[in-house]
């Protein structure tokens, strides 16, 4: 436990050591700031729907969740492997399942303190709008629980990619193609109608749409967390057998 926390605060002190870390946040908070002008345009009118609902369906919050996750994991392996001291890594006592559950620790941390001023833009909204229903407790709850569990499906990702290849650029691509997939089949799973055919059954499992949809709304249903957790599992686990194969060579 002692070596895992000391990998985790390694990591850690990565992202803010150089300035990586902070241009992700300042382009993150750029964009959540943008979204909530926009926002505070259209609650110039009354609307019943919540403002996280609001947040969720704009453009800018795919963009924050879909372009920050491949750069935050692109450096995790690739920079280690480019630079020659993943092999003394893996040298010292630790072993490749710490490893792997450090840097996927510290992505995500360092992902859930980015998306930390999302609570000061809420509260800015509840302060100009006098509306106490701008700010329910449930609904930032679930959206907070919703967008921690989508960046963890992308963070695991992310990392099996970065495992896969000594360059930061190519597991960037590697990560946003997979993750522009994922996000273009919820995308088609929320148009096709309901039919109680597999297909349809398989393919909306993947509507992100629907699933974000009631955690902006405060709804938490176990069906979707447990989808998400094991997605996020099993992309870790993945990684794991990535680190794992070098032995294998």
């Amino acid at each position: 436990m002692r070596a895992y926390r000391t990998l985790v605060r390694r990591e850690l002190a990565g992202f803010f050591l150089a300035p990586n870390g902070y241009i992700i946040m300042a382009a993150a908070l750029f964009l959540m700031g943008y979204s909530f002008l926009v926002i505070l345009v259209k609650l110039q009118k009354p609307t019943p729907v919540p403002v996280t609902e609001l947040f969720y369906i704009t453009p800018f919050f795919w963009l924050i969740l879909l372009l920050t996750t491949p750069v935050i994991t692109m450096r995790l392996f690739a920079l280690e492997k480019f630079s020659g001291t993943f092999e003394t890594l893996m040298t010292t006592p630790v072993s490749d399942f710490q490893v792997v559950a450090a840097k996927f620790t510290a992505a995500l941390l360092f992902y859930i303190l980015m998306w930390l001023p999302l609570l000061g833009c809420l509260l800015v909204v509840r302060h100009y709008t006098n509306d106490v229903a701008a700010l329910d407790a449930g609904a930032i709850a679930g959206t907070f629980l919703g967008i921690v569990l989508l960046g963890g499906v992308l963070i695991s990702l992310g990392c099996c990619a970065s495992a896969l290849t000594r360059s930061q650029v190519i597991a960037a691509i590697i990560s946003l193609v997979f993750g522009a997939s994922v996000f273009l089949l919820g995308y088609l799973a929320s148009q096709l109608p309901a039919q109680e055919d597999w297909q349809t059954q398989v393919l909306s499992c993947f509507d992100l749409f629907d699933r974000m949809h009631d955690f902006a709304r405060g709804v938490v249903d176990t069906r979707p967390v447990i989808l998400l957790l094991s997605l996020t599992l099993f992309f870790l686990f993945l990684t794991l057998r990535v680190v794992e194969s070098r032995r294998w060579k």
